[in-house]
């Protein structure tokens, strides 16, 4: 029986040795795969690609990240994945707020918020409702008469299903009792094109995939923004607030991991994110979104995020379940 008790006790010191060697090893061993829910080209996926190579650097050693992207679901498959990934600080994600929160609010998601430890936040974006320049409709009180006059007349393209710019026109049609013909695309990008290419006549987007409208391929013009104020890099275009409509929807973007991800390396992802978002090289090359980097540590994010959850779950209650 002493031997027996003296093998166990061996093979036990073996293997908290190996576990120890493995979790020491990090992040030297192997690339981290930085997961995107959303289609390449989009606000996300920029942000994501222009951020790795930074993260690689300030995490130090043979640290390696690759951005993959796993689309559908409004963020939805990229999060389980995430979820169900190995606690070991080699697979991480890129969370999009408010889709997180909301997705499991209208369905049996595949994933649960609560599994997924926030990271960092990196930016919140201001949510905007845009239309080619050459469009007759100015403003926003212009786009609820129409609709008011010819229900469900005017096409809106958005990012996907729970995402910024899907809340933002539900809140739009709860605020003014207008309906409208709703078009969802697995991202930003895919909304783009359906714009720019005349197939619809607005797209509900966030700032980081037109910040230059005037400047596309076929020029674009922001009609409303759906914020408290006004972003400071588009001053000169109202809030929907302005034009006496309540509707206020910012997007978070930022890094999870799973939860089972041991603390330390939760935080050296943490710091080495925090020190990219300062690193002169990387402001240089974020052009399009330095206007709207926002850093939060991972838990005061979580904070907010959770003061924000009635709202959504109010909005939820009025969409049909699955």
């Amino acid at each position: 029986m002493f031997n027996t008790f003296k093998r166990t006790a061996v093979l036990a010191a073996m293997l908290a040795s190996t576990l120890t060697t493995v979790h020491a090893a990090w992040p030297d061993d192997k690339p981290i795969e930085i997961v995107v829910g959303f289609a390449a080209g989009g606000e996300t996926d920029i942000m994501a690609r222009g951020l790795a190579p930074f993260i690689q650097k300030h995490l130090g050693g043979k640290a390696s990240l690759v951005v993959i992207n796993k689309v559908g679901a409004s963020g939805e498959i990229a999060n389980a994945y995430v979820q169900r990934a190995a606690g070991d600080g080699y697979t991480l994600g890129v969370v999009n707020v408010p889709p997180l929160l909301f997705v499991p609010l209208t369905k049996k998601a595949q994933y649960d918020p609560k599994q997924l430890s926030l990271l960092a936040r990196v930016v919140s974006d201001p949510t905007f409702l845009v239309a080619r320049a050459n469009s007759p409709y100015t403003s926003l009180t212009q786009v609820v008469a129409a609709l008011k006059d010819k229900p469900n007349s005017l096409t809106f393209g958005y990012n996907g299903v729970g995402t910024n710019g899907h809340l933002a026109m539900l809140q739009l049609q709860l605020a003014t009792g207008v309906k409208l013909n709703d078009i969802p695309f697995n991202g930003s990008s895919q909304s783009k094109n359906s714009l720019l290419g005349g197939h619809t006549d607005f797209m509900f987007t966030s700032l980081t995939a037109v910040p230059a409208p005037e400047k596309e391929a076929v020029p674009l013009r922001i009609v409303s923004q759906f914020m408290e104020t006004r972003a400071p890099a588009i001053k000169d275009v109202p809030t929907a607030k302005e034009q006496g409509i309540a509707v206020v929807m910012p997007s978070d973007r930022g890094f999870a991991a799973p939860k089972a991800v041991p603390a330390d390396i939760q935080a050296r992802l943490q710091q080495a994110i925090a020190s990219s978002l300062k690193d002169p090289e990387f402001l240089k090359t974020a052009s399009s979104y330095a206007s709207v980097i926002s850093y939060l540590p991972g838990a005061e994010w979580q904070r907010s995020l959770d003061a924000s959850l009635p709202m959504l779950e109010a909005l939820a209650a009025r969409m049909p379940k699955e």
